[in-house]
């Protein structure tokens, strides 16, 4: 057994947020030989039933961005997926997800990225990722770190999260589609050739 695959049963079976939480199932996604690093936030409702990442429209919505099919996303020597938590944090008052909880990327993030010794990218999805990974470069906020990917590349790659909720900052942010994602798209070509 490797170091990746204890360090995967050891998240796998992580209870540190019982009574904190509505039911711990962490879903998490990695090899050995994995290429990209895709750090989100914490799974959703329909994530947390199906112990898969990104099984949601949202997933869809990444996958169309990253111009890449469902084998390859699911291909765990090609693609880890890390979130901030890995587990279903429950829901807000208002009925979206609340925010994954903190201790969980304080416990296994830094693990994760000696165990992963292959990757050349990492996709930072939403605030959480980004002000953990990027530290003090992150520049406040989700918009003005997304603008700001040409400072981070081209290891690293900020993006929004694909929920339907920001169909309007993406109408509004035109630049994202034009110039971000053909990037994006072109870097995910390279890399699965």
């Amino acid at each position: 057994m490797s170091d990746l695959d204890r360090l995967l049963a050891e998240i796998r079976s992580c209870h540190a947020c019982v009574g904190e939480i509505p039911q711990p199932r962490p879903v998490i996604q990695a090899g050995r030989r994995a290429q990209v690093r895709l750090v989100g936030q914490a799974p959703g409702t329909r994530v947390h039933a199906s112990g898969k990442p990104f099984t949601d429209p949202s997933g869809d919505r990444l996958r169309q961005w990253l111009g890449i099919d469902k084998r390859r996303f699911y291909d765990p020597d090609f693609m880890a997926i890390t979130p901030m938590g890995f587990c279903f944090p429950g829901l807000d008052t208002k009925g979206g997800d609340k925010p994954p909880r903190p201790r969980c990327a304080r416990l296994w993030q830094r693990h994760l990225d000696a165990a992963l010794p292959h990757i050349r990218l990492t996709i930072l999805v939403g605030g959480h990722a980004q002000k953990f990974f990027l530290g003090k470069r992150y520049k406040g906020n989700v918009t003005d770190t997304v603008a700001a990917w040409r400072e981070y590349g081209p290891d690293i790659i900020p993006l929004p999260h694909p929920s339907w909720r920001n169909n309007g900052w993406i109408r509004r942010h035109s630049w994202f589609s034009e110039e971000l994602l053909p990037m994006v798209q072109r870097n995910m070509r390279l890399l699965c050739e």
